[in-house]
């Protein structure tokens, strides 16, 4: 049992580091810019070549995870995230960038799928829903954690008159003057090489999956794509990754462009509040939707979400800087709902349609792309009107989703009680 409280202690610290590298990329888009002198569409490439592995890899994943067990492809994950993030860090240049990314993107996209069916049996099936939920809330810790890091980094390298602490000493010989945000990638790649040194010492438990939660065949997951449903609900996901990371990515450049908000302090700041008001948000929704039918509180976040959008759009930059962290806020509760709704929505092969589900990341690929694209003809604000549409998708789910099971709620609770008696 203590082992086992050991294993979900390190599954939480996986979700952790997952979260640090994957959030990294909205704050140091604008110095990505300037240091390179790239167009939006350019910068754009590089949250796509870190989500489109998402898309690549979720599918085979979970049938290397059936095979090979789940401490392997952990391994096997972090050998490959550190590979890519040791390689731009040595070699800090676009092109290889892009293919970091996509390498650091295949190896988090393996953990992903790895970690949830081991957290089920190490934390006991009983717990899962709470341990899954905790996991969000570190995730999102993580997530606001990871911009206050770059910030620091970035100025502390950036100045001659701060002082130098012995990382900053170190990190100064390792990064070249005239790009310090390359350091977050230093850090990196010794964080993903410290998890895979800690992974090799636990015992992991045997992960038994039952018929409906295993990955599947091929033709088992042809046979969902010919379900319209399993489209919708893949779409669904596809927006809402999309408008999560196409407001995390562009909201600091958005920032600068509009406002002049120093992108290094005041714009990495802002991201780091959208992660964290996500968490608290999560922590609402959970509440809500032990109250309201989950489609409810989707549509009521989902207008909100909209709204925020909107003032952070053609509002003045002091509301601007308020209201486009604020939609992290409101977009805390769309995974989960979407997820669920999908998953209540089917009667069996729920471990394939999570696959298939999971693949619609690459959603976090494709809409930032469009967006940069669109802010290379008519300007970023342009470019981030696409999110109404992406949003406007997720605000229908709530209308046209029928799942099979609806979320329990206390009323819900108290009718069954009463006609039970």
């Amino acid at each position: 049992m203590q082992r086992n409280r050991m294993i979900v202690g390190l599954i939480f610290l996986i979700f952790f580091v997952i979260s640090l590298l994957t959030n990294i990329l909205g704050p140091i888009i604008p110095d990505i810019i300037n240091s390179y002198r790239l167009s939006l569409t350019a910068a754009a490439l590089l949250p796509f070549a870190f989500f489109i592995a998402y898309g690549v890899m979720s599918i085979p994943a979970g049938m290397l995870v059936e095979r090979f067990k789940e401490k392997s492809v952990l391994l096997v994950s972090f050998l490959i995230g550190f590979s890519g993030a040791f390689c731009f860090a040595l070699f800090p240049h676009y092109g290889v960038a892009i293919g970091s990314l996509f390498v650091i993107g295949i190896g988090m996209a393996m953990l992903q799928v790895a970690i949830n069916p081991l957290l089920r049996v190490a934390g006991g099936e009983e717990h899962y829903a709470f341990n899954s939920t905790f996991a969000q809330v570190i995730f999102g810790a993580a997530s606001f954690l990871s911009p206050q890091l770059y910030s620091y980094l970035v100025q502390n390298l950036s100045s001659d008159k701060l002082p130098k602490d012995w990382l900053i000493e170190i990190l100064s010989r390792l990064v070249p003057a005239e790009l310090p945000w390359v350091s977050v990638y230093w850090i990196f790649a010794v964080i993903t090489l410290v998890m895979v040194a800690g992974i090799l010492v636990f015992h992991f438990p045997v992960v038994q999956r039952t018929m409906d939660e295993q990955s599947g065949t091929w033709e088992t997951h042809r046979s969902l794509f010919r379900k319209p449903l399993v489209w919708l609900f893949f779409i669904s996901i596809f927006a809402y990754v999309g408008s999560e990371q196409g407001t995390a990515n562009w909201m600091s450049q958005f920032l600068d462009t509009y406002h002049r908000f120093n992108p290094q302090t005041t714009g990495a700041n802002a991201v780091s509040w959208f992660w964290g008001l996500m968490t608290i948000g999560c922590l609402l929704g959970m509440i809500l939707l032990k109250l309201i039918d989950s489609r409810r509180v989707l549509i009521g976040f989902t207008v909100a979400a909209l709204i925020c959008l909107s003032i952070g759009l053609f509002g003045p930059g002091n509301i601007s800087l308020i209201a486009l962290p604020m939609m992290g806020f409101f977009l805390s509760v769309m995974w989960p709902v979407i997820f669920s709704l999908a998953l209540n929505s089917v009667s069996e092969h729920h471990g394939s349609f999570s696959g298939i589900l999971c693949t619609a990341i690459i959603g976090g690929a494709v809409v930032p792309l469009i967006i940069g694209r669109i802010g290379d003809y008519l300007g970023l604000k342009a470019g981030m009107l696409f999110l109404y549409l992406t949003l406007g998708w997720i605000l229908g789910v709530g209308f046209w989703a029928k799942p099979l099971v609806l979320n329990k709620t206390i009323q819900a609770k108290k009718q069954q009680g009463e006609t039970e008696r």
